[in-house]
């Protein structure tokens, strides 16, 4: 069985993070500044070479000037009902 960061659900994780920090208007570059990382971190998460855990989800969504709890929910009803880990 595949590690979970390389899952269609994982990827779509991943694209909804990207998009939504394209929605808002900000680089890899300002969002590795408002999180105190570099913008290899950031990269490195949106290409799928670092897996992402729940509180840098949250961090990632909350420096991006979004509510976590709301977005997640959102994310979580785009996601297939049955998910492989």
């Amino acid at each position: 069985m595949p590690k979970s960061v390389f899952t269609d659900a994982y990827a779509s994780v991943v694209a909804f993070l990207v998009a939504l920090r394209r929605e808002k208007g900000v680089s890899q570059v300002e969002l590795a500044k408002r999180l105190g990382k570099t913008q290899q971190f950031i990269s490195n998460i949106e290409t799928g070479e670092r897996r992402m855990d729940v509180v840098e989800f949250y961090a990632i969504v909350k420096a991006l000037g979004a509510n976590p709890e709301a977005t997640f929910s959102e994310l979580a009803r785009k996601l297939p009902e049955n998910v492989k880990i």
